[in-house]
């Protein structure tokens, strides 16, 4: 097998799994249900991580390990949805005239 062979398989590997994203998983509707949908998921995961940071009861040891995971696995789903496309075309407030009351 030649280099370019190699390179063009691992190209291809490399494509097929950023297709199956977990950010893309059970999203078979528009666009819009998945980007809402990864974005419900990173909610809570900011909700548990609060609960975690304000829970005195629990040892720092037991809830490091698991803020530090679901704040790794938060930046990985934004990572994976990219930003949301602009709603506006032209900022909505800033292109019309100053009203001036007298």
């Amino acid at each position: 097998m030649t280099n370019l062979a190699r390179i063009v398989f691992a190209c291809g590997a490399v494509a097929c799994v950023a297709m199956t994203s977990p950010a893309m998983a059970g999203c078979e509707g528009a666009v819009d249900h998945c980007w809402a949908r990864a974005h419900r998921a990173i909610y809570h995961m900011h909700n548990r991580i609060a609960f975690l940071e304000a829970n005195p009861d629990a040892d720092d040891g037991y809830k490091g390990p698991i803020i530090d995971r679901l704040h790794r696995k938060t930046l990985r789903i934004r990572a994976a949805i990219g930003p949301r496309w602009p709603h506006w075309p032209t900022p909505c407030c800033y292109s019309r005239k100053p009203i001036y009351l007298r």
